[in-house]
């Protein structure tokens, strides 16, 4: 009768082994379901050779908690950020000065293959297809299940997957999204991040470290970013003796090669952009970024938001949905809550003849929300690079007042560390 009864689970079939494929994954089988991952990097990744850091707000250490056999885990991959501080720096004088600081952040921050590893510590590898390329899918004439075809790329083959819900967690350039809405155009922002993440296990007494320390005294325990009238730099130090750091620069969009928004960069490169952060840094700053192994650049992206975000038995999660700039650190954010609503949605929506109801929910819940959040991210980004917008002054550190650097810190995103009503059972009912 068991065996029976887990047959009739339904199945979802994940586009994406990311952190929103595997966020998803997790809220899924909580909510009932089956779940198979196609993704098509051949193997799970033991590291991420393009992967950085990131800052979790305390929503999503909730929800990953919840998810979690021992929640305390969570505690051995990131560290906690209480203070999120935002200041000013002089080109020429290489001083620096607070605009903005909020000693109650509660963030934690961690580096993405350490987070991606703890998802997938917590699921069965079994519900993965490692090396398969989402491809496309069909709805069965019957209206009642989804058909998906994958090409396994080891042998070329196209294999077939039947299921009943197709979530699409195939990030930024998401070949699904695509495929609905073929006139969503991705929009540059204006700028490019420069991005490293420094090992300093065993240095902790070099030049260079106690440098980075005295700089910036409270890093260990505080997200800093550094604002000229030109851009912007973040450093936040990461569990195991790392240092993350990002540095964002105003550019023309570069032509990219493939479906990537991701960068390899040449010592040349790399030459110019050490000349660049000397010019415009601290001293310390300029030090760490120059003594980081392979650097790279992101080019910054977002989309107008979505008006939908699913169709009969397709959905949307993470960047697919809201594809964002970075400045509020919504990216892994807002793909953890999509994850925890659309479970939820599909819990109280029990059997598949209730899944357009649960669907719809989850569109309701999320769309409002994350488009707001798109909207201000991309505006606060343009502030931060002293880029121009309609209805003010360039951003100016030196000219500006305390109550106009408000907006630069984390908790000024709408609706920052707001659970929605259907999570109250993960947040109690606050």
């Amino acid at each position: 009768m068991v065996e029976n009864e887990q047959k009739q689970k339904p199945k979802a079939i994940i586009a994406g082994g990311s952190i929103a494929g595997l966020s998803t994954a997790k809220a899924l089988i909580l909510a009932g379901w089956d779940v198979v991952v196609l993704e098509k990097q051949p193997a799970p990744p033991t590291g991420n050779p393009t992967g950085a850091g990131l800052v979790l707000d305390p929503l999503s250490q909730k929800i990953i908690q919840s998810w979690l056999h021992q929640p305390e885990l969570l505690h051995t991959v990131t560290l906690p950020v209480g203070i999120d501080q935002k200041q000013g720096t002089d080109k020429q004088k290489k001083v620096s000065w607070i605009l903005a600081r909020d000693e109650n952040s509660n963030l934690r921050s961690a580096y993405w293959a350490d987070l991606h590893g703890l998802l997938y510590s917590n699921l069965t590898p079994e519900m993965f297809l490692w090396g398969h390329l989402y491809l496309s899918s069909c709805i069965s004439e019957d209206k009642t299940s989804v058909k998906v075809k994958a090409k396994v790329l080891l042998t070329g083959e196209t294999v077939e997957i039947i299921g009943d819900l197709v979530v699409a967690a195939d990030g930024l350039r998401s070949s699904i999204r695509q495929s609905f809405l073929p006139d969503i155009k991705l929009r540059y922002a204006g700028y490019c991040a420069w991005r490293g993440v420094i090992d300093f296990s065993g240095k902790e007494n070099s030049e260079t470290v106690k440098g980075i320390r005295k700089a910036y005294p409270d890093l260990g325990k505080c997200l800093y970013m550094d604002l000229n009238s030109e851009g912007h730099t973040t450093l936040v130090e990461l569990m195991y003796e790392r240092f993350n750091w990002v540095w964002y620069e105003n550019q023309p969009e570069p032509q990219l090669k493939d479906n990537t928004a991701t960068i390899k960069v040449s010592s040349e490169m790399i030459s110019a952009m050490h000349q660049k952060v000397k010019k415009g840094w601290v001293p310390e700053m300029a030090r760490l970024v120059e003594e980081t192994k392979d650097p790279f650049i992101n080019v910054i992206y977002d989309c107008d938001p979505l008006t939908q975000i699913f169709w009969d038995k397709v959905v949307l999660v993470g960047d697919a949905a809201h594809p964002t700039t970075p400045h509020y650190a919504r990216s892994t954010n807002m793909a953890i809550l999509d994850a925890a609503v659309l479970g939820k949605c599909l819990d109280k929506y029990r059997g598949t003849e209730n899944l357009n109801s649960a669907l719809e929910e989850y569109q309701s819940i999320r769309l409002p929300i994350t488009s707001k959040q798109v909207l201000s991210s991309r505006r606060l980004g343009r502030i931060k690079q002293g880029l121009s917008l309609p209805d003010r002054e360039p951003f100016d550190p030196k000219k500006e007042s305390h109550e106009d650097c408000q907006v630069l810190l984390q908790k000024s995103v709408p609706h920052f560390a707001e659970p929605p009503s259907i999570l109250e059972s993960m947040f109690g009912s606050t």
